[in-house]
């Protein structure tokens, strides 16, 4: 009986290139092709380690289509690896569609999580914040869904709230964050944190009042890059 393959989704750097483990090498070494959200970053991961591999493009718009060719391969014993842009395939990034059509169609098939770098937990160990929970949203949609998403997350840091202590995060991309800030202020919200140029030289967790920031942003030019926001119960 011929051998089923193995599916690696493997975690990379979010920005510091140093952030990567040996397993997540080896297997970007050893596997038989990488399929990627974006070449050109693989690229540059693999480049900066000196590794040559067969890379495919499989981003969101393409996982439907593209998790056939990945199971194809699977059946013929070949190992797979999976990457996406920084971070954790599957959290906030393409992934759990090519995952879940791995286990529905080709169930006898191997599938290993690599672990590594991601922003949120990133973010979380340098907040300070006490507590075991959180509520994590992702990226909010862009336009339709997202009032009623910011109401959710006012109702979720109320003080007489059942989730009360809780944090929010949230990812958000230099284009729309003095937006959200804007939109958080609206809703109520006086307390955030925001990570910005996580593991990278300029680094830096900030503190303070939704539109605070969002003018200490403005002045410093400093909308780079994409952002962690952590959303407090301070009411």
């Amino acid at each position: 009986m011929e051998r089923m393959g193995k599916l690696s989704i493997v975690a990379t750097p979010i920005g510091n290139m140093g952030d990567i483990t040996f397993r997540a090498l080896w297997n970007l070494k050893e596997c038989d092709a990488i399929y990627a959200e974006d070449t050109r970053e693989i690229l540059k991961l693999l480049n900066h380690y000196g590794l040559r591999k067969s890379v495919f493009r499989l981003d969101a718009a393409m996982e439907g289509k593209k998790s056939k060719d990945v199971i194809d391969r699977l059946e013929k014993g070949e190992h797979i690896a999976y990457v996406t842009d920084a971070g954790t395939p599957g959290i906030s990034d393409p992934g759990a569609r090519l995952v879940a059509a791995v286990r529905a169609q080709l169930p006898e098939a191997t599938i290993d999580a690599i672990p590594g770098p991601s922003a949120l937990t990133a973010a979380l160990s340098i907040a300070g914040l006490e507590g075991d929970a959180f509520t994590f949203l992702g990226f909010l949609p862009h336009k339709k869904g997202r009032q009623t998403a910011l109401k959710k997350i006012a109702a979720l840091v109320r003080s007489d709230s059942p989730q009360a202590g809780h944090p929010v995060v949230l990812y958000e991309s230099p284009h729309r964050i003095l937006k959200l800030l804007e939109e958080l202020a609206a809703n109520g919200i006086t307390s955030v944190q925001i990570g910005r140029e996580l593991t990278k030289i300029h680094e830096e967790m900030l503190s303070g009042e939704p539109r605070e920031l969002a003018a200490d942003l403005q002045k410093r030019e400093a909308v780079r890059g994409e952002f962690v926001v952590i959303i407090e119960n301070k009411n």
